[in-house]
């Protein structure tokens, strides 16, 4: 005999199941100190981080030319 399951009672079902509320609860909590970092970081330090990273590229490539052709060095 299978019963009939509506949306009211499934509904109720989940709204009473506590379970993985935790783990919830720490999801959010993370993504709310998470997100503000995150803008910070790209609005504020992005043109820092980009220059560091493109001074190192730069370098990198002076580099690798300067072993590629001997660069008169030993």
């Amino acid at each position: 005999m299978t019963s009939k399951v509506t949306f009211r009672d499934l509904l109720r079902k989940v709204h009473r199941d506590e379970r993985g509320a935790v783990s919830l609860e720490t999801v959010l909590i993370i993504g709310a100190i998470a997100i503000p970092i995150l803008i910070f970081l790209i609005k504020f330090a992005w043109p820092k981080i980009r220059d560091f990273f493109d001074q190192g590229i730069d370098e990198l490539q002076e580099g690798s030319s300067d072993a590629a052709g001997g660069g008169g060095r030993i």
